[in-house]
């Protein structure tokens, strides 16, 4: 016989058949549904970034267009005096006293250093001792021929040594204010060597630039220079050409414009323009220090020459596309 519906339901639990699904499935099942968002792979931070970016990219491009950048011809400059005079011997010879000191004013024809003359005034006194002795002959006897002759050339004689020792007297060749003494007694001097330099009270420095000669054609007077002195670094003085050079010079010539002195301080090389431009004032500020300039005091020089577009800098191959269609 078949069992009964009651007792079907009396049969133990574990011989029940099993659900298909575990119950915390059917409970979230049965849970009430939500809208979910869809899943973002890229971050907030990047979409940013890339704005940041291209805006970036965007001000470049036109930074390139519009920015230009300069061209700058540099090189060495040296300060020197204006109406400096250097006075130099005219005769070989010893000194023997400077009567001047640096500083000093001085008036034209000033005696500011002797050479030994022993020799050349001992040699005048026998010229005139025989000179006065003819001289008296010729008074005794006015006729005598011997005698006049005699006399005219011992006043050319005469005249010569006294020559002699004026050349070994230096003076001053105009007024001035001494600058420099390059000499000491006992010093042997030869013709043309320097003794001393004169400067006049009103003197005014200026500054001599020693530039690569190929920027000729781009410079002229009116343009702007600035000097950087050595020794005082980001002191910069900005000045004003006031000449330069008509030719295109080498080094033997630069050194023979400057001064010996000062040509035995440098190195020049290539081809070079002179370019000149004057210092306002004869000190200059070095932080909370005034300072004064002063012969042979040398420096570095940039000459703003030419401006080019940002743009065509960085891509050489624009400017011969600009050339090629007459921009």
């Amino acid at each position: 016989m078949s069992d009964s519906p009651t007792e079907e339901q009396n049969r133990p639990a574990a011989k029940q058949r099993p659900q298909l699904f575990r119950r915390e499935a059917v409970e979230h099942r049965a849970r009430p549904r939500h809208e979910a968002h869809l899943l973002q792979l890229t971050p907030r931070w990047a979409l940013w970034t890339y704005r940041l970016l291209m805006a970036v990219c965007v001000a470049a491009l036109g930074f390139g267009l519009l920015g230009s950048v300069n061209d700058y011809a540099s090189g060495t400059a040296m300060v020197r005096m204006e109406e400096r005079l250097d006075v130099t011997a005219r005769a070989a010879g010893t000194v023997t006293s400077v009567e001047v000191s640096p500083g000093q004013h001085v008036t034209a024809s000033q005696v500011l250093v002797r050479l030994y003359s022993a020799s050349e005034a001992a040699e005048l006194r026998r010229i005139e001792n025989e000179f006065e002795l003819q001289l008296v002959k010729m008074l005794r006897e006015p006729g005598d021929a011997a005698a006049r002759g005699s006399l005219t050339t011992l006043r050319v004689q005469r005249e010569l040594a006294l020559a002699r020792i004026d050349e070994r007297t230096i003076r001053a060749p105009r007024d001035g204010r001494v600058s420099d003494i390059r000499i000491r007694p006992g010093q042997q001097l030869e013709p043309g060597e320097l003794a001393l330099s004169l400067v006049g009270d009103d003197s005014h420095f200026r500054v001599v630039a020693m530039l690569p000669g190929q920027y000729r054609p781009l410079l002229r007077p009116g343009m702007p220079l600035r000097l950087e002195l050595n020794g005082f670094p980001y002191t910069y003085q900005t000045l004003t050409i006031e000449s330069v050079g008509n030719e295109v010079v080498g080094p033997a010539e630069v050194r023979r414009y400057l001064r010996q002195a000062d040509a035995d301080s440098i190195t020049p090389q290539g081809s070079l323009v002179l370019v000149e431009a004057r210092l306002p004032t004869a000190s200059f500020t070095d932080g909370e220090k005034t300072l004064g300039f002063y012969e042979g005091m040398q420096g570095r020089v940039e000459i703003a020459i030419r401006s080019e577009n940002i743009l065509i800098t960085l891509i050489p191959g624009l400017k011969a596309l600009r050339m090629a269609h007459g921009n």
